[in-house]
């Protein structure tokens, strides 16, 4: 993996076993980045070519707030799926209870806007697909390891 690599990894390591999770504070940065080069900045994960970021639009569940959260994806044969990782923290990440309680949404993936509706895998296009994720992004399996009691979900993000 390199050296670029185990640092990475074992920084989200450390972060999750402090109880840290990053991702709120950087959001806004990356999102902002992502559409104003239309994915060419925010994209893709450094030292990791195969992990490509998408934009995921989700309104709140008791807010009603449209958000947006760049989330790593894996696309084969016109099927387009996302982790809830949280980065191996306890609990899923808002986006996830949010697409649940309003499951048809938009996502970005370099310039292209596409409607979708999203639903949680089943337990086997999970297991066929969670290999594909840890292949583009290994840190997916301390996540997993990481997560406590949970079994992280994969998204699949049907066309509509």
């Amino acid at each position: 993996m390199g050296i670029l690599g185990d640092l990475v990894l074992s920084g989200s390591a450390r972060m999750n076993r402090r109880g840290r999770y990053l991702g709120r504070r950087s959001t806004k940065v990356h999102v902002a980045l992502y559409r104003w080069s239309n994915g060419r900045l925010g994209g893709r994960i450094l030292g990791w070519p195969a992990a490509r970021i998408l934009l995921l639009d989700h309104v709140g569940a008791r807010t009603g707030i449209a958000r947006t959260s760049p989330v790593i994806y894996h696309q084969e044969n016109g099927l387009l799926a996302v982790v809830a990782s949280k980065a191996g923290q306890p609990d899923n990440p808002a986006w996830f209870h949010n697409l649940r309680a309003n499951p048809d949404t938009t996502v970005q993936i370099g310039a292209e806007v596409r409607p979708v509706h999203a639903r949680i895998a089943t337990d086997e296009e999970r297991n066929r697909l969670w290999p594909s994720f840890v292949a583009a992004f290994p840190a997916f399996d301390s996540y997993q390891r990481n997560a406590d009691h949970r079994t992280i979900p994969v998204v699949i993000l049907d066309p509509r």
